[in-house]
């Protein structure tokens, strides 16, 4: 599915950076940053713009090709990884920031992703996420799977990283307006948290 989409010629999420990411990037502590399930590659591009040391990962190929060749176009240099984060070894002790944007995945596996972030990010170090919530299914917006299962909220985020200290979180409802797949009003959740020190 991922492969077919990204075969379009336009970039489909837009080649912009994410709004919520680009508002909170200072946030962010700089250094070696991790973009996960990063389609084609806007976020992890724009990063390295702002002197990140970035590794994008998706399970599509065809994503991470247009990832570095939007990359060369902007003249900076992004590492991608093409991999199923079922399966992706995140590390430990070893991102100063790791970005998730709109990436949904189903609950037993999230779990398993966020258990892992907490581990692969250096003491100190943060974790930034935007997602949609349930309600997005009742929006006039597009965008979000269709299966509930895959949205999260404020409460299951806080059960799943509850060991980092967060920095920034609410569920609101905003404007969406990221290439032809997220258009529109978005119910969202936005979370930047960090990792204690000596931990």
């Amino acid at each position: 599915m991922w492969d077919e989409r990204y075969q379009q010629t336009d970039f489909v999420y837009g080649e912009a950076p994410n709004d919520f990411l680009a508002e909170k990037a200072g946030l962010l502590r700089k250094g070696r940053c991790l973009c996960l399930a990063e389609g084609q590659g806007r976020n992890a591009v724009w990063l390295a713009e702002q002197g990140f040391s970035v590794t994008a990962v998706d399970q599509s190929s065809v994503g991470m090709v247009k990832a570095r060749e939007l990359a060369a176009r902007r003249g900076v240099t992004i590492q991608t990884e093409v991999a199923d984060l079922a399966d992706f070894d995140l590390g430990a002790d070893r991102w100063d920031s790791i970005v998730s944007i709109f990436g949904h995945l189903p609950s037993a596996l999230r779990r398993d992703v966020h258990r892992r972030v907490v581990d692969a990010l250096a003491p100190g170090g943060t974790f930034l996420l935007e997602a949609y919530t349930p309600d997005q299914l009742a929006t006039s917006g597009t965008g979000g799977p269709a299966d509930s299962d895959m949205l999260l909220t404020l409460e299951k985020l806080a059960e799943e990283l509850g060991d980092l200290d967060i920095l920034f979180s609410q569920e609101t409802v905003r404007e969406v307006n990221e290439g032809s797949f997220h258009h529109g009003e978005g119910a969202v959740v936005q979370f930047v948290a960090r990792k204690k020190q000596g931990e």
